[in-house]
């Protein structure tokens, strides 16, 4: 049986039809009483009871209620209704059947169309059965009928009833799905036995409480338990209804977008615009046997879901397409295969670049252990060194020689750490970090990636990037990389880092912590000539179409060019000045057609470059007392270094000039002291240093210069000019003294070993410690220079000084 029924609940999913009112209210006659059969026709209802002198219509499908109805309307149309315990139950036995209910009268039968019938039927008298007669071919039973007796009318009764119909009246008016009707029909019942019935009828509460109303002997008690459940009924209408205003008023302006946007879909949709269905299917096609992790998938799902409930013109549709679009383009597992070739990788690496022996020999070793265990977590290389020798290029050279796709990232500048994390991408034109940008591009994860530049990263209050490498830097973190943009942790350990710099005291000293260092220092005479000769002679002839025209230049040419007008550690400037030539050539050629040769020699060099830049004759002359030559590093090479000493008539003291920092100075106070306290040893009057004035000179004031490196040197200096004697020509040194007079190593040995023989040094004075920087350095590079090994000043004094 189920009922169609309306409750003061506000319960949409029901019917809004109310029971039908009875044209009377009067209780049944004594008469009509006794006209009730005490065998009754029992028919179970399921969600529903039916109260006296309420009509409600109720549609029969079971085939034994059906048999019911069928008899009940041959014998005086009174049938029994009663409340089945369990809802559910399609064959309830007697157990499963409330003990009390109500008879009712059939008013009319209607057959519909699915062959069940709909009944209106109204209630008369509650009765209780007795014992039950049969179960087939439907329910009868032994009745007793119930009649309410209602209690006299005293004030407390009459507030209570009128509580309830103002209880009731207050839920219709609060109920927005309650025909205005109904509160006119509960105005007008004057009845107090059918008042409560039609109220209970309608009240929106559980079965079960409805069943213990009908159950309830004393009335008075009935209508204040009918009264308890109006009381919670209309807690529930107005706090639905507040809950109801509250949603209406937090309706803003993006959700009435959404609705607008939503009409207009349906709208472009009848018109035959466009839709995202291509967009979708296309992204979710993509996704098709990708290789990525649970995460990525979930959030590709959880993305493809918005983007179905969203228009393609709401602002956020390019926001979650753009990103699911990043996902898609992403390498999650897609890695070019390694080439475990070693031989040809150094030949790949020869070919591109001459010497560099200890870069290769490390990619090699790299590639070797690859090959025997088949993964490792990629090292993070620095390679530090001037500018122009070929770092960031060798960088692409090996790339090709293990076969992995190459990118750079120039970090110079670099001041906002969301370059390389990326924005969140709910802000206008966020965009994914550098790094995951990059894989983006190259479409693996394994490329060889350059970070170029990395010791001229920005500070400033905008951030500091450097500390952002440190995750990317570290093989034990980087393979959980969080973007901000893509909101999910990404592998870059298997990403071979390498980072370039010119000078390793600008890097941040935790993340230089985390890079493998390899010094790289500039190139000798020699190995500039080969690299001509091999790159940029080649690269030069082709870049300036000249690739078809035999071109000769012997070694002693370029060499007088590498000499004469560079002065590099590198070999940029080197380039350019081939390039100068190639240009005159090449106007040549396109003024004689027929020329097809061309020879440089010194000729050619002097008429394109002019007269040479750099010579030897400033370092060639033979220096007065008081000068020495010096060797210092900076970040673009060796340097030679000339300190003079000039002593006046004075009351002591030491005046320093030169654009000198700290340490020089202090060096040159060292100096000084330590020849007071040996005036003895070194035959000088104790009164001299109380009759005059020490003046230290540094040339190219315009330059900074500082570190320690000069201090025997300054010593040198100092001695030679009170003793008057001149300093040996040819000869330069480097070392840091202390007050004993013993003489410290130093760092920078090659470069300035490199640039005391392009000044054409023949003598070099050096720490003992540093003998091991000089063996690293290969013998021909090194050919016609002397080094002198000391512990000591007062042995630089003896090799220095002429007698």
């Amino acid at each position: 049986m189920q009922q169609n029924r309306q409750f003061f609940g506000n319960n949409e999913d029901e019917l809004d039809i109310m029971p039908i009112v009875p044209l009377t209210e009067d209780e049944m006659s004594d008469d009509e009483k006794k006209l009730l059969p005490a065998d009754l026709i029992i028919l179970p209802l399921r969600n529903m009871v039916l109260y006296p002198n309420v009509v409600i219509p109720i549609t029969v499908s079971r085939e034994k209620s059906i048999k019911a109805l069928q008899e009940a309307e041959k014998n005086g149309k009174h049938i029994g209704v009663i409340s089945q315990i369990d809802a559910k139950s399609e064959d309830p036995d007697f157990k499963g059947i409330h003990s009390i209910g109500t008879v009712a009268q059939i008013i009319k039968q209607i057959k519909m169309p699915d062959d069940s019938i709909t009944v209106f039927m109204r209630g008369r008298l509650r009765f209780q059965i007795d014992e039950w007669i049969q179960s087939e071919p439907f329910f009868k039973a032994k009745v007793s009928y119930l009649e309410d007796t209602i209690p006299e009318t005293d004030n407390e009764f009459s507030a209570l009833v009128s509580g309830v119909r103002d209880m009731a009246e207050q839920i219709m008016r609060k109920s927005n799905n309650v025909p205005p009707e109904a509160s006119i029909v509960l105005k007008n019942i004057e009845n107090i036995s059918f008042l409560n019935h039609f109220i209970a009828s309608n009240l929106n509460c559980d079965i079960k409480d409805k069943q213990a109303l009908l159950e309830e002997h004393d009335f008075r008690k009935r209508t204040e338990n009918l009264l308890r459940l109006l009381q919670v009924e209309l807690q529930h209408v107005e706090l639905k209804n507040k809950i109801t205003d509250k949603t209406r008023g937090e309706l803003d302006k993006q959700q009435r977008d959404y609705f607008l946007n939503q009409q207009m879909k349906a709208i472009k949709d009848e018109l035959g615009g466009e839709s995202n269905d291509r967009e979708l299917k296309d992204l979710q096609k993509r996704a098709e046997g990708k290789k990525w992790s649970e995460a990525a998938k979930e959030m590709f799902t959880k993305g493809i879901e918005k983007l179905e409930r969203m228009h393609p013109s709401t602002p956020d549709y390019s926001t979650v397409y753009n990103h699911l679009d990043l996902l898609l383009d992403l390498p999650w597992d897609e890695c070019t295969q390694d080439i475990y070739d070693i031989k040809r990788a150094r030949k790949v690496l020869d070919a591109d670049h001459y010497g560099m022996d200890k870069i290769k020999d490390r990619i090699l070793e790299y590639l070797a252990v690859l090959k025997l265990k088949g993964d490792m977590k990629s090292p993070i290389l620095c390679f530090i060194g001037p500018p122009g020798i070929g770092k960031t290029s060798l960088g692409k050279s090996i790339a090709n020689a293990i076969g992995r796709k190459y990118v750079r990232f120039s970090l110079g500048g670099l001041h906002d750490e969301s370059e390389l994390r990326g924005h969140r991408k709910t802000y206008i034109g966020a965009m994914p970090g550098r790094i995951l940008q990059s894989l983006r591009k190259v479409k693996s994860s394994n490329p060889v990636f350059i970070l170029d530049e990395i010791d001229k990263i920005g500070r400033d209050h905008r951030g500091d990037p450097s500390s952002a490498l440190l995750e990317i830097l570290d093989p034990e973190q980087n393979n959980s990389f969080y973007d901000n943009y893509l909101e999910l942790e990404y592998d870059l350990s298997k990403v071979l880092f390498i980072a370039t710099a010119n000078s390793l005291s600008d890097i941040q000293p935790a993340l230089r912590d985390r890079l493998e260092i390899i010094d790289l220092s500039g190139y000798a005479v020699e190995e500039k000539i080969e690299i001509a000769k091999r790159h940029l002679l080649p690269k030069q002839k082709e870049a300036h179409g000249l690739k078809d025209f035999t071109i000769k230049m012997n070694n002693p040419v370029m060499s007088h060019l590498v000499t004469a007008y560079t002065r590099e550690s590198g070999v940029r400037e080197l380039e350019r000045q081939l390039a100068s030539i190639m240009r005159k050539l090449a106007m040549k050629a396109a003024l004689d057609e027929k020329n097809t040769s061309f020879i440089i020699d010194e000729t050619l060099v002097e008429e394109v470059l002019g007269k040479p830049k750099y010579t030897n004759d400033l370092y060639n002359k033979s220096n007065p007392a008081g000068v020495a030559v010096g060797l210092a590093w900076t970040y673009v090479g060796g340097e030679i270094l000339f300190i003079e000493t000039s002593i006046t008539k004075g009351k002591g003291g030491l005046t320093l000039t030169g654009n000198l920092g700290n340490v020089m100075k202090e060096s040159a106070s060292t100096a000084l002291t330590y020849i007071q306290s040996h005036t003895a040893l070194l035959k000088i009057e104790e009164s001299f240093f109380e009759n005059h004035a020490f003046h230290i000179h540094v040339p190219e004031g315009a330059v900074p210069k500082d570190g320690p490196s000069a201090g025997i040197t300054m010593m040198t200096s100092l001695v030679s000019a009170i003793t008057g004697r001149k300093v040996k020509p040819h000869i330069a040194m480097t070392g840091e003294i202390t007050l004993r007079g013993q003489v410290l190593p130093v760092g920078g040995i090659k470069e300035k070993i490199l640039a005391a023989k392009r000044a054409g040094m023949k003598d070099i004075i050096l720490c003992e410690q540093n003998q091991k920087d000089v063996k690293e350095i290969e013998l021909n590079y090194i050919k016609g220079l002397k080094f002198h090994y000391v512990n000591e000043m007062k042995e630089v004094l003896k090799i220095a000084l002429e007698k």
